[in-house]
């Protein structure tokens, strides 16, 4: 396994490869991680995974200075299964201000993108850059950042991209909270609670599925739930998990989202279902 530095280099290094798979991060891998690399092997025997914390999509009270950075332990856990770990600066990333940005679709305005204004443009000008360097065949994503997914489905849909996105599903642990990197910064007490999350989204699909309630209503009914039990909760939504506008009742390709703050720590997750 190759560890990259610089541009320049990678690009020399990548011009004998044909097909390679490439799945993006900011560091500090977990299990979730590694999932998305073993998928990635199955389409390609070169692997790039890029290790790079994001600066454009941080908020100026985010925790870009306190985003874990782990490069050693990362790269340890990548030996053996990427080709190329890609780990530029932030200087090598944007060596002159960033003046020129990709403006995602309305949608990013939604959801995450409300209380995180201008996050999904940094995603997408970060992704666009990466993939101009990179220049993969496909690009592997998790599901458990769905808007940030659909996002870049439609800038490779636009853009008219030679890259094939493949969705993961989202890796969980034994108490059904979804994998994050941001798990890190949860109390004992936090992380025993963190499931709480997940299982008010299964609720919400459960009532879904039951006919018996509107969707407004059993959003609240959920939402009420987790601050009662002292979450800070910034949105649960029913989607079309095709357009992720506010589903219908005719809709039957459902995706319900939820973003909730337990103590300082903010958690996202998501359930896909159907109805028929």
């Amino acid at each position: 396994m190759q560890i990259i530095h610089t541009v320049s280099e990678l690009r020399n290094t990548l011009k004998s490869h044909n097909k390679i798979a490439f799945v993006p991060t900011m560091g500090n891998l977990h299990a979730g991680h590694i999932h998305l690399v073993e998928l990635a092997k199955q389409y390609a025997e070169c692997v790039v995974v890029s290790i790079f914390v994001n600066p454009l999509q941080f908020g100026p009270n985010e925790d870009l200075a306190s985003y874990p950075r782990t490069l050693d332990a990362d790269c340890e856990k990548l030996n053996g299964l990427a080709s190329i770990v890609f780990a530029p600066s932030a200087a090598e990333m944007y060596p002159e201000p960033q003046t020129m940005t990709i403006k995602p679709p309305p949608i990013a305005d939604e959801l995450c993108g409300a209380s995180r204004p201008g996050h999904f443009a940094g995603v997408a000008t970060v992704v666009m850059k990466l993939f101009n360097i990179v220049q993969p065949t496909v690009a592997v994503f998790g599901k458990k950042d769905f808007q940030q997914l659909f996002i870049i489905k439609q800038l490779v849909k636009q853009f008219n991209l030679p890259i094939e996105i493949i969705a993961s599903d989202t890796v969980r642990e034994a108490s059904g909270l979804a994998m994050s990197s941001r798990n890190g910064y949860l109390s004992e007490k936090e992380r025993a609670a963190a499931s709480q999350l997940n299982q008010a989204l299964q609720r919400v699909v459960q009532e879904v599925k039951g006919g018996k309630c509107t969707f407004d209503a059993i959003i609240k009914t959920a939402t009420n739930a987790l601050n009662a039990e002292g979450w800070m909760v910034d949105y649960i939504a029913i989607c079309d998990a095709n357009s992720l506008q506010p589903a219908q009742e005719n809709d039957t390709n459902l995706v319900v989202l939820g973003a909730a703050k337990l103590g300082k720590t903010r958690l996202i997750d998501n359930i896909e279902f159907q109805l028929k």
